[in-house]
């Protein structure tokens, strides 16, 4: 692949036959991909943990309150003790990866006390864990059918109800996912 194929600030969704229950109607936004893998967060799935306790365990003081009631993402497989936050761009974070012009993602303490006190990104999203793919292994699974790659839309990432994001995901491009066949043809 050359740096114009590579997925990076795009989503790659899992088509109908993706069983594999890590993956099974996901949506995973891409951060990182080039010749030596790719690193990406599901987007669409939920822990049933809530900010609260990612501040209680970081012992971080809270004075936005609301923000503890938001729901952390299940971001993939991957070291799913290791925490993700993916954000519009504000404020100079420790340790942030601008994505796009549009997106960042962040990995440092500073962003959760930022946002226990209410003045962290604009909109976000706390991950634990992440997917994660060897040299050559997305673009092979591309190649089987297991993944449609689909624009990066903010609306889709930050605002789409969470059980709406994979339909809305295809959508982009024109297709209902739900009516996709598993297998692909050949004649």
């Amino acid at each position: 692949m050359n740096i114009a194929t590579y997925l990076n600030n795009q989503f790659v969704i899992a088509m109908p036959g993706l069983s594999d229950p890590n993956f099974f109607h996901s949506v995973t936004y891409m951060c990182q991909h080039n010749e030596a893998g790719a690193l990406g967060l599901v987007v669409n799935r939920l822990t049933d943990m809530k900010l609260g306790e990612i501040f209680r365990q970081m012992n971080i003081a809270v004075t936005a309150h609301d923000a503890s009631e938001v729901f952390v993402y299940a971001g993939g497989p991957v070291q799913q003790e290791r925490g993700f936050v993916l954000h519009t761009p504000c404020g100079s974070w420790d340790n942030t990866l601008a994505i796009s012009e549009a997106v960042s993602l962040t990995t440092s303490r500073d962003v959760i006390e930022a946002i226990a006190d209410g003045k962290g990104p604009e909109q976000y999203l706390v991950a634990l864990g992440y997917a994660g793919w060897g040299e050559g292994q997305l673009e092979q699974e591309m190649l089987a059918n297991a993944w449609l790659n689909t624009p990066y839309n903010k609306s889709v990432l930050f605002d789409t109800p969470i059980d709406l994001r994979w339909q809305k995901a295809g959508e982009q491009i024109g297709i209902d996912i739900n009516q996709l066949t598993i297998q692909a043809g050949h004649g």
